[in-house]
Order: C-alpha cells, then sequence, then structure tokens
C-alpha cells in the first residue's frame, strides 16, 4: 500500500511527518511526501496564517484528486483549531496538536473519528533513524508561552515544553552516522529546558562532540548572550545563520504586539553575533500592516532592516487569528499593506543581494543538495545558496560571481 504524508508549516510540522513517514516505512508502506496517488494521505495542517489553514482545508481536495476512494487522516494546528472545517468526504481521522503519532495506531479506521481537545501536555519524541534528505531535523522543543498579540500557536501547541538533553545527545549521534547536517528546530528554541532549569547553552555543550554541521532554526533575540554564542563556537561544525525573528522595528508596535525586547535591544542582539563572526548571517521575519502600525511605525521598521543589513527578510502581511488580541484591532487597507509590502520587498532583494556579494572571495563549505542543470546546487554553512561544478556531498569552493538566486 502507499501512503502520502503532507506536510504544510514548519519545520517542527516536518520532523514530525518525518517520524510518522519513517515508522509507515517500517509498517511495509511504500511513502512519498509529495502529493499523488496513494491508498492513504495524512495531512499535517498549519494556522500560522489564514492562507496556512486554507491551504490546509484545500490539500484534502487535492488528495481526492488523486484517488477518490483514499481515506484522509488529519492532524496539526488547523484541525486543532476548527476541527469542523475538516469533516469532509474520505476524512477519516481528525486529531489536532496532541499524539499526533497515534495516527499511527488508526491506520484501519473506516468510519470518522474526531479527537476533542487534542491539546498535548507533554513533550513528544520521535527518533528518526532514516533521515530521507541531506539535511536532517531534531525536534528539541514545542509549544511557547510568550503568548504574541497577533499568534495562535500558543493555544493549539500548548505550553513550552523540551525533550531531554540525553536523548537530544543521542538522536544526534545516530543521526551524525547518517547526514551531513543536523537542524535543531522549535517552536521557540530559546525556550529549551526552562521547565527544568536547563538552558539551550546547556544543550550546545553536550553536543560539542557530535562531528556534523549543526544549525539552530528560529531564534527569539533575546536569547542571544555571551553564553549561548560561547556554546555555539565551541561545536566542531556550527553553521552561523542566526534567523532572528523582529516582526517590527517601530518600538510602539512591539508593545503592541507582545515582544519583550525594543530595537534597541534587537540592534545590541545583532551586534554581538558579528563580534563573534562578521560574516554571520543574520535573517528575519518581518509582520507588514499590524493593525497599530502607522506610516511613522513602518518607517521605523523599514530603516531598521536597512540599518541591520539583514541577509534576508521574510515578509508576510498582517494575518488576524480568531482568538488572539490583535484579532478585535481594526485591519489597516489592503492599499496601504500592500504598498508597504512592495517596498519590504525591494529592500529585501537589496540586501540579499548585498550579502551575497559580501561572501564572494571567501571560502565556503558547501553542502550539495540536488542538481539544477548543469551545476550542482547546495548550501553553505551561513545558508547563501551556492552553484558548484562538482557533484561531491561537501564542497569546499571559493565563489566568485553572483548566480541565478545565489553565488557561483
Amino acid at each position: 500500500m502507499k501512503a502520502v504524508v503532507f506536510t504544510l508549516g514548519c519545520k517542527v510540522n516536518r520532523y514530525e511527518s518525518d517520524y510518522i513517514s519513517q515508522e509507515l516505512l517500517k509498517k511495509g508502506y511504500e511513502v512519498s511526501d509529495a502529493l499523488s496517488y496513494a491508498d492513504i494521505y495524512i495531512i499535517n495542517t498549519c494556522a500560522v496564517t489564514a492562507e496556512a489553514e486554507r491551504k490546509s482545508r484545500q490539500a484534502i481536495t487535492r488528495c481526492k484528486r488523486f484517488n477518490e476512494k483514499a481515506r484522509i487522516f488529519i492532524i496539526g494546528c488547523a484541525s486543532q483549531k476548527n476541527a469542523e472545517a475538516f469533516e469532509k468526504d474520505n476524512v477519516v481521522y481528525i486529531g489536532g496538536t496532541g499524539a499526533k503519532y497515534d495516527v499511527l495506531n488508526r491506520l484501519e479506521q473506516r468510519e470518522r473519528i474526531v479527537l476533542e481537545n487534542d491539546l498535548p501536555a507533554d513533550f513528544e519524541a520521535g527518533f528518526l533513524f532514516t533521515p530521507s534528505r541531506t539535511r536532517s531535523f531534531i525536534k528539541i522543543q514545542d509549544g511557547c508561552n510568550n503568548f504574541c498579540s497577533y499568534c495562535v500557536i500558543p493555544y493549539l501547541r500548548g505550553r513550552s515544553r523540551s525533550a531531554t538533553i540525553e536523548s537530544i545527545v543521542k538522536e544526534a549521534e545516530i543521526l551524525a552516522e547518517k547526514t551531513p547536517e543536523i537542524v535543531l528546530t522549535g517552536i521557540n528554541t530559546m525556550a529549551f529546558g526552562k521547565e527544568r532549569g536547563e538552558s539551550l547553552s546547556d544543550l550546545i555543550r553536550a553536543l560539542k562532540n557530535v562531528d556534523v554541521r549543526i544549525r539552530l532554526s528560529s531564534f527569539y533575540a533575546e536569547g542571544i548572550t555571551e553564553e549561548l554564542m560561547d556554546a555555539l563556537y565551541s561545536l566542531k561544525k556550527f553553521c552561523p545563520h542566526y534567523h532572528l525573528s523582529l516582526q517590527s522595528g517601530d518600538e510602539k508596535v512591539l508593545r503592541d504586539m507582545n515582544r519583550r525586547y525594543t530595537p534597541d535591544i534587537y540592534r545590541k542582539k545583532i551586534e554581538l553575533v558579528r563580534s563573534y563572526d562578521k560574516d554571520a548571517s543574520v535573517t528575519t521575519d518581518i509582520i507588514v500592516g499590524y493593525p497599530t502600525e502607522d506610516e511613522s511605525g513602518f518607517r521605523n521598521t523599514y530603516d531598521f532592516c536597512k540599518e541591520a543589513a539583514f541577509s534576508d527578510l521574510h515578509i508576510f502581511p498582517f494575518s488576524p487569528r480568531e482568538g488572539t488580541v490583535a484579532y478585535q484591532l481594526n485591519k489597516l487597507s489592503s492599499s496601504v499593506v500592500a504598498r508597504r509590502e512592495s517596498e519590504l520587498f525591494s529592500l529585501r532583494n537589496e540586501l540579499k543581494k548585498n550579502f551575497m556579494k559580501s561572501c564572494l572571495n571567501k571560502t565556503q563549505e558547501v553542502l550539495v543538495e540536488e542538481k539544477e542543470g548543469e551545476y550542482y546546487v547546495g548550501y553553505s554553512r551561513n545558508y547563501v545558496k551556492t552553484y558548484v561544478s562538482s557533484p561531491d556531498q561537501i564542497v569546499i569552493t571559493t565563489p566568485l560571481e553572483l548566480y541565478a538566486d545565489g553565488i557561483k
């Protein structure tokens, strides 16, 4: 039998889907992560924006086009938020974010079951022994205690909770024999271990003998400390790419968002990062058109991004999420949001190009992932897309020019 595990959203979802895929393989299923003909479909949904929810619902229709008789299993944030939206023909299982792996015990399900209040209380571990990609993920943390005014995820993923350092080190040591790069991921990695009096620095120090590239996914800027930086640069093969979510460069908007830093605090964190490595890549997320963002506030964000010289911006228009504080606020006009978004995209292209230029004529270690035309393509440690002529998995090279969407 064939199964498709289709994933929307974040790297944590990706990790959880990979674990489910691995267990399906052990049960004898042929497994794919791309929508195609299958006997069963498991859709791991996302609710971070209205668009993500729409795509999650739309995936059901797409599955039925490949096999109108297939059984469909729904898990994740969007079904946690609104299970009724997924009560469609062919859907036999609707879970949420808790006990996602329980779907593996429901594969023979024929009649629809909807799990109510499926919110996780404990960390749900899963070991990935057979990574299917060049880059492997370890989920070190789940949930969030921050309750930013625009974000629904704490209500859907639950409170922050973490894997144990011992289990993460064990998983990393196993993966290090199978993969050249490990990404440590979580909903808020900076909250790792706090419920046990531990810290992310403690974990990083425990991984110092793991001999593969280690990369951290999204950071919260306030978690950047000298202690953490010292730990990161003690790793054998640390990848200096810091994705520090900003959301706004305006102090009032940050306060309205319930973000726990000011532009000045964030600025100092970037300075600390670059004091350790001037070539480090610093990327960020920006929400455009938050309801209390006036023209001056947007200009402050634009100027901050330019001053910070980010290597890339991930730009999202404000998406009201029911149940959050910001949902009650009056939205800005779509034309205003579109104009601001367009301005930031232009700046983003300029900043990204500038950073890629700064990587030229400097030795880069590239992890090759695929072939595009005449070149092999992968990512440097600071996460710049790099085109090389060698098919080796790890290539040491000195890029000389900009090429397509990267360097060559």
